[in-house]
């Protein structure tokens, strides 16, 4: 199983657990918009979170909403260093 397979299953089981889901974009065109791309919603999908209805947000966004893998360590150094900043 690759590995960015194994991210957005882990993903899926968290936002799963805080009440999202997460969905992926069912388009197999490369050049179309949204490819590849999800959508976050609340469980009963009717309010979304990130992405919007054309699947824009990317796993790296998702991660780094849900505070999982090293997207959300490097968000959170980040914000640390923004506030260090000020």
């Amino acid at each position: 199983m690759s590995t960015v397979k194994v991210r957005e299953d882990r993903a899926r089981r968290i936002a799963a657990r805080r009440g999202y889901t997460l969905e992926k974009s069912r388009l197999r065109d490369p050049r179309a918009a949204g490819y590849g791309g999800f959508i976050l919603s609340n469980t009963r999908g009717k309010y979304v979170i990130l992405g919007g209805h054309d699947f824009s947000a990317t796993l790296e966004e998702i991660e780094a909403f849900l505070g999982v893998g090293d997207t959300a360590v490097a968000v959170g150094v980040l914000l640390e260093l923004n506030a260090l900043k000020r």
